[in-house]
């Protein structure tokens, strides 16, 4: 189980990644792994790129990957993306932002279908803002799946919003194996918010590969260029970037 250790008694971490039960064993060392998230393509954003990426990777290394997320207007059903990627776009109702409604039980009958007709052997769930992903966690558990949590946002302690969320996440990530976050400040913020303990919390840097982002040669000119690789929100910190330009302007100009 989760960590709770605020008055000073040590308690175990969740189960680690084992193979304790023999009918979940993968052959040769390739996992059937399924991707679960409410957000994905063709919704453009960063969860979406990292979940495509992240399977791509995986799919090279060997292992069988699909995804399951919720229909996105005529897009139901199965599709088949890039290197055989297998996408389930499953009949569930959005009820706010691309966040699907959730009573809990409605996608069990869907997701166990999936899980056992791919042979799944780890639950890998995105995003706290994901209904579907906490779902997912939740019904892997009861089948005895292997589950894994990334984390993909920061959360604030105060308002309505926060505290429910992370009243959720603190329910859902009790039992799960293992969780990722996208910086270090992001696994303190997870920490905190679910009352984890830190040793199952790893970080997995988010990156820009500069092979995709080459500037042509011939038309470099003497001047500056600071480019932002981010949605301009809020919570991604839009409202340094003006801050930061003066003051490394300022910089370069001595």
């Amino acid at each position: 189980m989760a960590y709770r250790g605020r008055d000073g008694h040590d308690q175990p971490p969740s189960t680690p990644l084992s193979h304790d039960n023999p009918e979940i064993v993968p052959k040769h060392g390739a996992h059937n792994i399924c991707m679960v998230s409410d957000f994905f393509y063709p919704n453009m954003g960063g969860v979406e790129s990292h979940i495509y990426q992240l399977s791509q990777c995986l799919i090279e290394r060997g292992h069988k990957v699909i995804i399951a997320t919720h229909a996105y207007g005529d897009r139901k059903g199965i599709r088949y993306l890039t290197k055989g990627l297998k996408v389930y776009y499953l009949p569930l109702k959005v009820m706010y932002n691309q966040s699907t409604a959730t009573t809990l039980f409605h996608s069990l009958p869907l997701l166990r279908y999936i899980f056992v007709r791919e042979r799944i052997t780890i639950i890998h769930s995105h995003s706290s803002f994901s209904a579907m992903a906490h779902d997912a966690l939740f019904h892997a558990k009861t089948m005895g799946l292997h589950t894994v949590f990334t984390d993909h946002s920061l959360f604030g302690f105060a308002d309505v919003s926060s505290v429910l969320t992370n009243k959720l996440l603190t329910v859902s990530l009790c039992d799960t194996n293992h969780i990722i976050c996208v910086s270090y400040t992001s696994k303190e913020n997870t920490v905190l918010r679910a009352a984890l303990n830190p040793e199952i919390v790893s970080v997995i840097p988010n990156a820009v590969d500069p092979t995709d982002f080459t500037p042509d040669p011939v038309r470099r000119q003497d001047s500056i260029t600071i480019v932002v690789v981010s949605r301009l929100v809020y919570r991604k910190g839009n409202e340094m970037i003006a801050a930061v330009t003066l003051h490394r302007l300022f910089f370069f100009s001595l």
